[in-house]
């Protein structure tokens, strides 16, 4: 009988483990990207740093912005997609039914000095006024005890087709599609983008980082330094992408503070919404 009581109890106990194992990989899984997948990608970058890491200038040739008649007229392709004709607009909006020209990578790409966590130094681009605002943002953090941390910025063409394919690869296609853009229609690529985190989330991008308190603050107060919270809780059906409180979008103080106190999506805010 003591044997018995013994084998039950330590089944018990692994059941119990076991579907806390399950719990931890399915809130991992909830994020775009794992650390596993950035160093996997880590030599994936199109784009060579200065050594002192200041403005990047290099491959940014006068023509590597040009785009067709048909890209510059907003038409669609086979497929529905439009493709955007100000790729460089700082309200540029880029979703599943918008996409960047072919190949296109932004001008005055540069690195913040904040704090980050990355494997690849691609990661830290943003364009120079979105850089500027996240330097605010993030010392505005630190002096409410908020260390703030970048993950994950500018992405090219070719490094999104790589990171969508190893979601796929991990996760299958449903998943990547619900939380990875496909190459051309990633926000990560305007330059504008930001993924944050901090060390007390473990560097991770999950839902979790919403209820932290970093998180509530960052959510309380991101649009007065020009940032929104792109893919917000329950508005999937809209954005396209499930809740990503550690995406931060820069579209100024103005817009972003606009989107904030009316409470809807960027493309509801734009009028893209049927």
């Amino acid at each position: 009988m003591i044997v018995k009581r013994i084998i039950g109890i330590f089944g018990m106990v692994c059941i119990i483990g076991a579907m806390s194992a399950c719990q931890t990989e399915s809130e991992v899984k909830s994020g775009q990207e794992v650390e596993a997948s950035e160093e996997a990608l880590e030599n994936k970058s199109n784009i060579e740093l200065s050594g002192d890491d200041e403005t990047n200038e290099a491959n940014n040739d006068e023509g590597s912005n040009e785009t067709t008649d048909e890209q510059e007229s907003n038409d669609t392709n086979d497929g529905g997609v439009t493709v955007v004709d100000e790729p460089t607009a700082m309200d540029v909006i880029v979703n599943k039914q918008r996409k960047l020209p072919e190949g296109y990578q932004p001008p005055d790409l540069t690195t913040p000095n904040v704090e980050f966590h990355v494997v690849n130094n691609e990661r830290k681009y943003m364009r120079a006024e979105a850089a500027k605002a996240l330097e605010d943002f993030f010392q505005a953090a630190e002096q409410q005890g908020h260390q703030l941390v970048g993950i994950s910025g500018y992405r090219s063409q070719q490094t999104q087709a790589a990171v969508f394919a190893s979601n796929v690869d991990r996760n299958g296609r449903e998943h990547a599609l619900q939380y990875s853009a496909q190459p051309g229609h990633s926000e990560h690529q305007t330059g504008l983008t930001m993924d944050i985190s901090t060390a007390q989330n473990d560097y991770a991008l999950t839902e979790s980082f919403g209820n932290t308190a970093a998180g509530q603050w960052v959510a309380e107060n991101a649009h007065k330094y020009g940032f929104v919270i792109r893919y917000p809780e329950g508005k999937s059906d809209i954005t396209g992408y499930g809740y990503e409180p550690w995406h931060l979008r820069y579209f100024g103080e103005s817009i972003a503070t606009e989107i904030h106190e009316t409470g809807v999506t960027v493309e509801e805010y734009y009028g893209l919404v049927e």
